[in-house]
């Protein structure tokens, strides 16, 4: 694949995404997040079971890398928004969390992924979960109207993750919170890899330096950064051989790159800073902190 631009990238993302939205189940399940080839061994990326109340089998595509709203610490009441909603279960998810009384948000850019998340709603009959169609760099969400901001694999298909994390800010009331899973590297991958479109809207190749990630959080201006859970992403021979001749998988494999999927907590600062218990597997990440 030649150097595409941002807008080239979004929309390779959306076309892919519109295909899985029509998709198998099954067969989406069996490939690097439903964007690439699918597997003959026993694999996904997301490899948590949801065991979680609200949990819907029907909006859950196996395109998630983590848990997020198993993190997110929403309470009744609040205001939640999902980045990257898809067919919706982490939106249902959050909404049992928030009952009746609070509001959950869906933002999805693919109109098919739109239409199959309010269908799902309809079946399941909530009134207080939206879906809008929308670009997450420029969230149609009022500047301070958000509590909670949950995301599932979805930052790492996107360039300008600098522009998301000050969107984040911006819509967040102060004191409010994001639990984010993603993909993020330690070490480089191989050309072959990177410059494959299949692997960049599958998750891998847009994925960044995990110390840059967490950079661009305290950049945007977060505190208290945690990294709450990190477990390493093994992608399986059948799919890499498609990129990599012998050579340079078995070289890819046996060298020190890794492909991990991190859920990771921000604060935003203000006057109504929160005192929270946050979950976390011990990793702290604060402004001038060693790991930002």
């Amino acid at each position: 694949m030649e150097k595409n631009t941002a807008i080239d990238l979004k929309s390779l993302v959306r076309d892919k995404y519109a295909s899985i939205a029509k998709g198998d189940k099954e067969t989406i399940q069996a490939s690097c997040c439903g964007a690439t080839e699918s597997s003959k061994e026993v694999y996904n990326i997301m490899n948590d079971e949801y065991e979680m109340d609200g949990y819907n089998a029907d909006a859950d595509l196996g395109l998630g890398c983590g848990l997020p709203t198993q993190f997110a610490m929403i309470k009744n009441g609040d205001v939640v928004v999902d980045l990257g909603s898809g067919a919706g279960n982490d939106c249902f998810v959050a909404r049992h969390e928030t009952g009746p009384e609070g509001k959950v948000i869906g933002i999805d850019f693919t109109p098919e992924m739109i239409n199959l998340a309010r269908t799902n709603a309809h079946k399941v009959g909530f009134n207080n979960v939206e879906f809008r169609e929308g670009d997450i760099e420029h969230m149609p969400v009022l500047e301070e109207s958000v509590d909670v901001v949950v995301s599932n694999c979805v930052l790492n298909l996107l360039p300008k993750k600098d522009r998301i994390f000050l969107e984040i800010n911006r819509v967040l009331k102060p004191g409010g919170h994001f639990s984010i899973s993603d993909i993020v590297l330690v070490g480089s991958l191989p050309d072959e890899l990177t410059n494959a479109a299949e692997m960049y809207a599958g998750c891998v190749a847009g994925a960044i330096q995990k110390t840059d990630y967490l950079k661009l959080i305290s950049e945007a201006g977060f505190e208290n950064i945690t990294i709450q859970k990190e477990k390493a992403i093994q992608i399986p021979d059948d799919i890499l051989i498609n990129y990599l001749d012998q050579s340079s998988l078995d070289s890819f494999k046996n060298g020190t790159t890794g492909i991990f999927s991190v859920t990771v907590f921000g604060q935003k600062s203000g006057s109504a800073m929160k005192t929270l218990n946050i979950v976390s597997n011990g990793e702290v990440c604060t402004p001038g902190g060693g790991c930002c």
